[in-house]
């Protein structure tokens, strides 16, 4: 079940997770916010809130924020890092919260780590008022550049993917039109759009507090390599990190994902489901 798979993955990993990956996902901290219209006073659901980076910029605008992660570890490092928000542990599809609770539920990169992304969705929909906004970020599929580094070293080493180790559920709505029907089907009215940007990292940063930390699926495949394969992996990183050097010694990893931007639906149209057309 991928579920009980992510929540292995990410036991234990808050601390190495914040030291690391976490600072890429920080760029659409401010887009994420903007879209669902979080400003001073508006009840905000941080969902699947890793660090607490957004909790914590949404409760610097004012908002009332909740903030939830499946991971206690996250929990804990969110409450310290957001002491304006409300922290608990809760695991989607599943929400302590009662019907229309929040103006506004976002979650940056969260909706791509559950099992079931339809319930998912479902859940938000149900805690967000009438009126409210969702505002979502996910990674553009197929991953590139920040995120498929390691996986690419993997790859160029020889190293076989396990079959115990899966893909995401939400693999096959990673591009702007998928995204936006699955929004469609839950019962909401959709904008999908792309953002780019660099993510600029010393690579031995990169590699020693993502692969060799654990942190995610390539971090886990790696953790498994005796030191031969380990050392061809490394070699294959430093070759690819060599194609996006800058002057200073770092690397200018590319990132792509998605902003979605939702609203509900009146309940009648939700139930019947999405209109379709034969033309």
């Amino acid at each position: 079940m991928f579920d009980a798979y992510e929540r292995e993955l990410w036991d234990g990993r808050a601390d190495a997770y914040e030291r690391g990956f976490a600072r890429v996902t920080r760029h659409t901290i401010g887009p994420l916010l903007d879209a669902a219209g979080v400003v001073a006073g508006a009840r905000v659901l941080d969902v699947g809130t890793g660090p607490g980076f957004v909790a914590a910029e949404a409760a610097e605008r004012g908002a009332r924020v909740a903030a939830v992660d499946a991971e206690p570890g996250m929990a804990r490092v969110a409450a310290r890092n957001a002491p304006g928000a409300a922290v608990r542990v809760a695991v989607l599809p599943e929400l302590p919260f009662p019907d229309g609770a929040f103006d506004a539920v976002v979650g940056n990169f969260v909706i791509n780590h559950v099992g079931d992304p339809v319930r998912a969705l479902r859940e938000l929909r149900r805690v967000l008022a009438p009126s409210g906004t969702l505002a979502l970020t996910c990674w553009a599929m197929p991953g590139t550049g920040v995120l498929a580094m390691v996986r690419d070293a993997l790859d160029a080493a020889g190293v076989p993917w396990p079959d115990d180790v899966p893909d995401p559920p939400f693999l096959q709505h990673g591009t702007p039109p998928a995204f936006r029907a699955l929004l469609e089907q839950v019962g909401f009215s959709a904008d999908v759009t792309e953002l780019d940007w660099d993510h600029v990292v010393d690579p031995r940063e990169w590699w020693t507090d993502g692969a060799l930390a654990r942190v995610g699926a390539n971090g886990v495949v790696v953790g498994r390599l005796d030191d031969a394969a380990l050392a061809r992996v490394k070699t294959e990183y430093d070759r690819l990190a060599a194609r996006h050097a800058t002057a200073d010694g770092n690397i200018a990893l590319p990132a792509h994902a998605l902003l979605a931007r939702a609203t509900p639906l009146s309940a009648r149209v939700a139930a019947e489901g999405p209109v379709t057309s034969d033309a």
